[in-house]
């Protein structure tokens, strides 16, 4: 009488279970960026990118000329701050109207409301966008969806 074990299939069923989560469980998370948008130290936005879309407007009729408004985008991927970052607004055709860039070590990305006020000046009329570039990313983040001033 012979007798039939299935030890060896058993034993590469658990060391390909092993081995997947040995590869998938110890991935770096992605999609884990956020960014915070003060005006002055007021925070007004909180976001993760990978949280589901809110509607991204920003209002700033009861900002002062002299006021700024400060971004802080931290990357999951280097634990902080990206490279070769600027902040952009394109119009609804994709155009650049304006890009302000950021040295690499700083964390805080600042633009005077007086320079939003301007670009919004120049392009009446316009749906602009405020967007968010760096090395890290493959294309821009939209930050605000919708800019309206005074």
């Amino acid at each position: 009488m012979k007798h039939t074990t299935f030890k060896q299939p058993l034993l590469k069923l658990l060391a390909l279970v092993v081995l997947c989560i040995a590869v998938f469980g110890f991935t770096a998370n992605r999609g884990l960026d956020r960014y915070e948008i003060y005006l002055n130290n007021k925070l007004i936005l909180k976001q993760a990118v990978n949280d589901p879309l809110v509607l991204r407007k920003l209002q700033l009729d009861k900002a002062d000329e002299n006021d700024r408004l400060r971004i802080v985008y931290i990357h999951c991927t280097n634990k902080g701050i990206g490279t070769g970052r600027s902040i952009v607004i394109k119009d609804e055709k994709g155009d650049v109207l304006k890009k302000w860039t950021f040295k690499d070590d700083e964390k805080n990305m600042e633009i005077s409301v007086k320079e939003l006020l301007q670009v919004e000046k120049q392009h009446q009329g316009s749906d602009l966008s405020l967007r968010y570039v760096a090395k890290e990313l493959y294309e821009p983040e939209m930050l605000l969806a919708s800019v309206r001033f005074k």
